[in-house]
């Protein structure tokens, strides 16, 4: 397997796109192009969706018993594992995330998806209903058809799969989508794919713009669903343009999640959640405590203990594994970011810690770890997601209160709680408008644990048994039995 392939991958090959035009993918720490990657049209998208669709309609996909399906996707599994280096390698270079992040965590992790669920291949149950006593009433699961996958560029392969290994699983055909900054892992996983078994036309890889090809994949009649995960606007208007075919449609949007640290929680662990809540992944996560909300009492000590932590995770080169704090994704990003933190600034929030973009070797889209006091609720940077290293802290005076900022915003993704009562947490955790809360933890994900959001972060589970049902159809049958 080579490290970079920059074609589209349509019907088991890589090829290149009809117009011929290709686009640079960029090394956000180095700001040197890549590679120059393919850039598929609507031409391109309604070859992948023919072979998708034979794929399923009588291909050898089709045919496949689903025990073969799992054990397809069980060996790419292992392959997935073995390459690990490789991809995370290609990964940190494309996305700047620090290796340690993208080879030894993101990487596992999207084997183990694909292993989960292939392990679900030939574990999907109807029911029979005895209701009554001249026919057999039943239901069967049927895959859902092609699937269109439009996926983000701050987990490349970790958020595709996801999607990629529940759909196979259950005898879908996908067409992804990548984000065109992160391209290239996707036509890596392609290639592995292939080489683990997958008959070709039961997966696609298109990389091009998304108010082209994301458009027209939502357009598309021939693709029976569409699994976003990206920015909230861009999920309002994907389902716009997928009205006009009434596809399935699960979106896993933004998120501003509160990191709620109660008086009696255990600080230096509060301390240490927070920081990873905001600052592993550069904070570029949908799920990221980008609201830290203290109870008064402690407000002064676990700030301190915070701005402490950031002070010391200075930016630094990706691909060295002692870095924790890698590059934001572009220099389009980071000055997203910097924008961000003016705003802060100018509405009367108390920098604590870092707020400065900086370089390495006078390179990098890289920016310090960045903390802010004295925030509250009607600030910008309180209410929009920053999607980077950037943390707002509010507080809080009892329980009541702390709910109540915790769901004062659109969002509803993910929250936590930290306290040594459990009652507390527990009620807490129950009151806050969100897909996933952690106890006294902050980014801890298993495949089997279902994740999605609430309000504007979205609709649909990913993960899990509850995955299963957004891959599928459920039919009714009918037996006369007189």
């Amino acid at each position: 397997m080579t490290s970079f392939k920059t074609d589209l991958f349509i019907d088991g090959a890589f090829v290149p796109s009809a117009s011929g035009r290709r686009f640079a993918t960029v090394n956000p720490a180095t700001g040197e192009t890549i590679a120059e990657v393919a850039e598929a049209g609507t031409d391109d998208l309604d070859r992948a969706v023919a072979a998708a669709r034979r794929a399923i309609d009588g291909g050898p996909w089709a045919a496949m018993k689903p025990r073969q399906r799992g054990r397809i996707l069980q060996c790419a599994a292992e392959l997935l594992v073995g390459a690990a280096e490789e991809f995370g390698r290609v990964e940190t270079l494309d996305n700047g995330k620090p290796i340690f992040e993208s080879a030894k965590i993101d990487m596992p992790a999207a084997a183990e998806c694909l292993s989960y669920f292939g392990e679900y291949a030939d574990k999907l149950y109807g029911d029979t209903f005895p209701a009554r006593p001249d026919a057999m009433l039943m239901t069967v699961r049927e895959p859902i058809g092609v699937v269109g996958a439009i996926t983000p560029w701050n987990f490349p392969l970790l958020q595709a799969m996801w999607k990629i290994a529940p759909a196979l699983a259950l005898g879908n055909a996908v067409v992804l989508k990548p984000a065109s900054v992160t391209p290239l892992t996707a036509l890596m996983f392609a290639e592995l794919l292939a080489e683990a078994g997958l008959p070709p036309g039961a997966f696609h890889v298109v990389p091009g713009p998304g108010p082209v090809v994301g458009k027209a994949m939502a357009e598309h009649p021939g693709i029976d669903k569409i699994s976003f995960t990206g920015e909230t606007e861009t999920g309002k208007s994907i389902l716009r343009a997928a009205a006009g075919t009434v596809k399935r449609v699960s979106m896993e949007l933004g998120g501003k999640s509160p990191n709620v640290v109660f008086a009696d929680a255990d600080l230096d662990a509060a301390a240490k959640g927070a920081i990873n809540a905001i600052f592993y992944g550069k904070g570029e996560l949908c799920s990221a405590g980008s609201r830290l909300l203290v109870e008064a009492s402690i407000h002064d000590a676990l700030l301190e203990k915070v701005a402490e932590r950031a002070k010391k995770m200075a930016p630094g080169d990706p691909l060295d594994p002692k870095t924790r704090l890698g590059s934001l994704v572009s220099e389009k990003q980071r000055q997203n970011v910097a924008r961000y933190v003016e705003s802060g600034k100018k509405e009367g929030a108390r920098l604590v810690a870092g707020g400065n973009p900086v370089s390495i070797g006078g390179k990098g889209a890289f920016f310090e770890a960045t903390v802010f006091d004295g925030v509250t609720p009607q600030m910008t940077i309180a209410r929009e997601e920053i999607f980077g290293p950037v943390l707002a802290t509010l507080t809080f005076q009892n329980e009541a209160e702390a709910v109540a900022i915790g769901n004062s915003t659109i969002y509803g993704l993910a929250a936590a709680v930290w306290s040594k009562d459990i009652k507390k947490a527990l009620r807490t955790a129950r009151a806050l408008k969100a897909g996933t809360v952690w106890v006294n933890a902050y980014n801890y994900y298993d495949p089997g644990l279902p994740f999605g959001g609430y309000k504007e972060s979205g609709f649909g589970r990913e993960r899990g048994h509850y995955a299963l049902e957004e891959y599928t159809q459920v039919k009714s049958i009918w037996i006369d039995l007189t």
